[in-house]
């Protein structure tokens, strides 16, 4: 059973970038009958490991952006040792309850970013004269991209990035989600970067950003149950490949409602769990 819920975590991934960690919590709480903060370590385990090898395969086809990503992660790695000594004084109910409450938040925002996807692209004309405004694709709130297609990363963008990435981390350290389901909209919308590399960077982002949750939450004494955890790997790794692999045949819009309803759907049963806390 580790090994199936491990593949549908992977596939999750491969698809998302981020919605992997989402159902590993859950179905290893459900599913396997595991306390929540052992479940939460286990799928930072298991989620980061993946994520690395995603980043890897995407990073080779030019489908990351290192120099966001590393920015997203420095903030990370700070912040989930924070959610890690949050997640300590809540309850496992509610901790579960805001789990899910945030997993519906996430999904309404990814859903109503679908519908405004135009899908149109820019003509990339390389700038060899002095940046104006007149030179930027305004696509996000703050952050914008000259017509490459290429981040720049002026004061505000990179202090908004270095927010997110906190927040990331905070929520990966509490909910053992690798944060991913934060970042990759949060690229989209923040940094106007499209679906398919707001993966692959969010899978670099994942992977480290859940090193340093492992890390926190062992240095705190938390108990890893490694045999569950190389299972939920191994069942993973094949389910990455498929995911990336259905990825290419569906368009971003899709990828992003498909997101949004696994999330929203999983959100509901979460909060069914637990609505009598």
């Amino acid at each position: 059973m580790p090994i199936l819920f491990g593949f549908i975590t992977g596939i999750s991934l491969g698809l998302t970038g981020g919605g992997g960690a989402v159902f590993a919590v859950p179905m290893l709480v459900y599913g396997l009958g595991i306390p929540t903060r052992q479940a939460v370590l286990i799928s930072l385990v298991s989620v980061g490991t993946t994520g690395l090898l995603g980043f890897l395969q995407k990073w080779r086809r030019g489908e990351a952006e290192l120099r966001t990503g590393l920015l997203f992660a420095a903030a990370g790695v700070f912040g989930a040792p924070l959610g890690s000594w949050g997640a300590h004084q809540i309850p496992d109910p509610l901790l579960m309850l805001l789990f899910a409450l945030l997993m519906a938040v996430i999904a309404t925002v990814m859903w109503r970013k679908s519908s405004r996807s135009s899908g149109q692209a820019a003509v990339c004309i390389p700038l060899d004269h002095a940046v104006t405004a007149a030179d930027y694709r305004l696509d996000g709130p703050r952050c914008q991209r000259d017509a490459c297609g290429n981040l720049i990363l002026t004061s505000r963008c990179a202090r908004l990035l270095l927010l997110t990435g906190v927040l990331a981390g905070i929520l990966s350290g509490m909910f053992g989600v690798g944060g991913g389901f934060i970042i990759v909209p949060a690229l989209m919308v923040f940094s106007s970067m499209s679906m398919s590399r707001a993966v692959g960077t969010s899978l670099m982002v994942i992977s480290l950003v859940s090193a340093s949750g492992v890390i926190s939450q062992l240095s705190a004494g938390q108990h890893l149950q490694w045999q569950t955890a190389a299972l939920f790997v191994a069942g993973g790794l094949p389910g990455l490949t498929a995911g990336q692999t259905a990825a290419r045949y569906l368009s971003a819009s899709t990828l992003q409602k498909v997101f949004a309803v696994a999330i929203l759907l999983v959100a509901m049963f979460v909060l069914a769990k637990n609505a009598a806390w």
